[in-house]
């Protein structure tokens, strides 16, 4: 890690740091327009002739366009108007991670410190496994919740989806060895974050490492086995040894009752919202009901003894804050024009990956499983065009953008 390479990437490494802050994290926009606008006042064609740069731009045209499109029809304007307002300070993010990712060098040192901030989070999770306690407090009886906070359960969904950058670095600096300490290390507030779209997403990530490492289909599902073995013993001590796994775990086997009343109740209501949701897309199948706007809808299409009407709303007159699945908010809240965008935005995405060549697909290789655990569509997600994961999906856009086409040392970085 070089002295230049962290002047440059630096604002981009304190997302990461900020990230269990909250809105903090904003910070790090900030910066990178400032950074955007000090190389435009020296470099004005910086990125003219940039892939990455441009790349990124077409994937957020998708992203911002799907939400424009829905706010003339949205059922809040206010909301969704200010909310794709509000997307456009994503730009600074991708054009500066262009510029402070363009060399394998710098790319390779950012890794290795943002590994850094990951494990600090697993070493304050595992402090609060023992003893009860964070750096951030106690944890609640179902979770732990480490520097996120206990009235914060983002830090199992957050660690699945940043735990390739650990593995990466540890597989880089300790061999295979490292990766499966790294492994065991991550498996284990994973598992106590009482978030199972959490496990659900590391076991993705889990898989598509795997895959990368074993070279054949043998080796492949050999090592996918003892895997398995160790995901059964740990899940095993976990279910006897914590109070918080057993919850969660026996509210998960109500999905074997097989009735939709023991599947609603094991996914804590989830068939309730996605009912709703598809009443809303039934009734806009064009633009949606608009971007944010599934809150303030969901009243006029759920039932008045709805859950998340009575018991667990999102605030005074609105309903469930969102769909917990992202195909059901783009398709509800911006219709089958924005799930259109979003699927010439994967597209655009796949090509790029393919003609990337074979060195620019392993320099992103951690980025791009970090993405393919967030958009895993069999699974349960946060809200994407929320402030929060929102702004680290567009994080994890940019750097995907910058280390596709990073230079090795040698082509003219």
């Amino acid at each position: 890690m070089t002295s230049k390479g962290f002047t440059a990437w630096w604002p981009l490494w304190l997302f990461a740091l900020l990230l269990p802050f909250g809105r903090s994290a904003e910070l790090s926009t900030l910066l990178c327009l400032v950074g955007v606008v000090l190389l435009l006042r020296s470099r004005r064609a910086a990125w003219r002739d940039d892939p990455g740069a441009w790349l990124f731009l077409a994937l957020l045209a998708c992203y911002v366009g799907a939400a424009l499109l829905s706010s003339f029809a949205a059922v809040m304007p206010g909301k969704s108007w200010g909310t794709t307002a509000g997307l456009l300070r994503y730009l600074p993010l991708g054009l500066y991670a262009a510029y402070a990712l363009r060399d394998q060098r710098f790319l390779h040192g950012f890794y290795t410190a943002l590994a850094a901030v990951i494990g600090f989070w697993v070493l304050d999770a595992w402090m609060q496994m023992l003893t009860g306690w964070s750096l951030r407090g106690q944890a609640e009886p179902e979770r732990i919740s480490g520097l996120f906070g206990a009235d914060d359960p983002k830090l199992g969904p957050t660690l699945a989806v940043l735990s390739p950058f650990l593995l990466w670095t540890a597989r880089q600096y300790a061999g295979r060895a490292g990766l499966g300490v790294a492994f065991l290390l991550l498996l284990g507030p994973v598992m106590l974050s009482g978030s199972r779209s959490a496990w659900i997403g590391f076991g993705l990530v889990t898989l598509l490492f795997i895959r990368r490492e074993a070279g054949s289909l043998v080796r492949f599902v050999a090592v996918c086995a003892a895997c398995s073995l160790v995901l059964l013993a740990a899940g095993g001590i976990a279910w006897k040894a914590s109070t918080r796994f057993d919850a969660r775990f026996e509210r998960t086997l109500l999905v074997l009752g097989g009735g939709e009343q023991s599947v609603n109740e094991a996914t804590t209501g989830r068939l309730d919202i996605w009912h709703t949701g598809l009443r809303m897309i039934e009734a806009h199948p064009l633009l949606g009901v608009g971007v944010r706007g599934f809150r303030y809808a969901y009243p006029h299409y759920a039932p008045a003894n709805d859950h998340f009407l009575v018991e667990e709303n999102c605030g005074d007159g609105v309903g469930a804050c969102h769909p917990h699945q992202w195909l059901m908010e783009v398709l509800a809240e911006t219709g089958a024009a924005g799930m259109l965008l979003w699927l010439i935005g994967l597209v655009v995405a796949w090509r790029a990956w393919r003609r990337a060549g074979e060195a620019g697909r392993a320099g992103a290789f951690p980025v791009t499983v970090s993405l393919a655990a967030m958009l895993f569509p069999l699974n349960a997600h946060l809200a994407f065009y929320s402030a929060w994961w929102g702004l680290l999906f567009a994080w994890l856009l940019a750097l995907w953008c910058a280390a596709l086409y990073a230079k090795e040392q040698g082509d003219g970085a």
